[in-house]
């Protein structure tokens, strides 16, 4: 039997019993805010941030608790925000995403990510080419006259040799495979889901696994992997997402867990840069620059649109949350002065998840430098939420040619 911890994003702090070393660990791990309740012993104060998903902690000579991070978005809207930062021209633009029936966070991905692996995987695995280097008693492609001689001091055989063997055990096909592996993992995945990702697991069988601790293969899009692509960019932002998997004393903890925060960053970003393509305008998110001559201090805006000669023409970033009762925090607008003083801008647009306050805009004392701040509704349906994004990209500054 498995305790289970329900709790909302950003919700007050509710309580629940627990053993001290299960909320010792989750506060630990940075799971979520946990702290022991002062007045009833054994039960502790806990509340989520702006992770969302879940987590299982295994509690030795008792039974494991799950916690379950509920968003305050639609599992939907969530993959679609998901979806569109991975890949805005492809399926995920109308916003249909394949979740089946299934209305929690991890059912649902696990869903997607099975049926999109089964899409790649429907015309066979894919094969390429891989550099192999071995000690072999035949000569095949090339031999490895340094390490021949190195280590074996002039014996002929075996001989170190290098060749490029065709093979299904390539970059594609192991990211897959080990995104199946870390979903299988997971708390709470329906059965049905598990059994066909098992059997995508096995149509992987070939594939080498990947070693944790070891950085992800890299692969690069071409029209040879083209019915891949999708799935590999779910594998990637599955394997790279916010996945506690380690030990705190003898408790162990093994979950996924999606970062609001980065998830709207990336979403809006994409979405800026994808409404001002063919403006003649080049964007780069996540620019690195500096604040100061001596280039110390280093800060990188979400979003930076250039003109034709390279000029900045607007700096845009995106904030999840604003929750402040009396409206947005004000240490974004001094973040946002630093960005506008640095790239040499009049203006600059802040970007929130619709909170507590409606648009604003300050303009700066003995600066002339006007800061916005704008609320985007993220509980829009897709092609509305788009559109709004589209129309606040028109108020990114009068010199954009949009």
């Amino acid at each position: 039997m498995t305790a289970v911890v329900e709790l909302v994003e950003h919700a007050p702090a509710t309580g629940h019993t627990l053993r001290d070393e299960v909320g010792r660990a989750l506060a630990a791990a940075g799971i979520v805010e946990a702290s022991p309740d002062p007045y009833t012993p054994g039960r502790w104060l806990l509340r989520a941030g702006s992770k969302v998903g879940a987590v299982a902690v295994g509690v030795p000579g008792g039974e494991p608790v799950t916690v379950r991070i509920t968003p305050k978005v639609p599992v939907g809207r969530l993959m679609f925000l998901l979806g569109y930062s991975l890949d805005p021209m492809g399926a995920w633009r109308d916003g249909q995403v394949d979740m089946g029936e299934h209305r929690d966070l991890l059912p649902a991905l696990a869903h997607a990510v099975e049926r999109q692996i089964d899409r790649a995987l429907r015309q066979g695995l894919l094969q390429g080419y891989r550099g192999t280097e071995e000690a072999a008693l035949v000569v095949r492609g090339r031999i490895r006259e340094a390490d021949q001689v190195r280590r074996r001091f002039g014996a002929v055989l075996p001989v170190e040799v290098r060749y490029d063997e065709f093979t299904p055990d390539i970059a594609e096909n192991r990211l897959l495979r080990a995104a199946v592996e870390r979903v299988l993992r997971l708390p709470g995945i329906p059965q049905a889901v598990r059994r066909r990702l098992l059997h995508q697991r096995s149509r992987l069988a070939e594939v080498s696994p990947l070693v944790r601790g070891r950085r992800l293969p890299s692969w690069q899009p071409s029209r040879l992997n083209a019915r891949y692509q999708p799935a590999l960019r779910l594998a990637r932002a599955v394997l790279d997402g916010s996945s506690p998997e380690h030990t705190h004393g003898q408790l162990a903890i093994e979950g996924f867990l999606f970062d609001m925060n980065k998830l709207f960053e990336d979403f809006v970003s994409v979405a800026l840069r994808e409404a001002l393509r063919g403006s003649g305008l080049t964007c780069r998110l996540q620019d690195p620059h500096h604040l100061d001559e001596a280039d110390a201090i280093r800060m990188k805006p979400d979003f930076v649109a250039y003109d034709s000669a390279g000029l900045p023409v607007a700096v845009a970033d995106a904030k999840y949350k604003a929750e402040k009762r009396d409206g947005y925090p004000d240490s974004d607008l001094y973040q946002m002065l630093a960005y506008c003083t640095a790239l040499g801008l009049s203006e600059g647009h802040l970007i929130y998840a619709k909170g507590n306050a409606p648009h604003a805009a300050h303009t700066v004392r003995h600066a002339g430098i006007r800061l916005h701040q704008h609320a985007l509704d993220i509980g829009r349906d897709p092609v509305g939420l788009l559109a709004e994004i589209a129309s606040l990209s028109r108020q990114m500054g009068t010199d954009l040619p949009v």
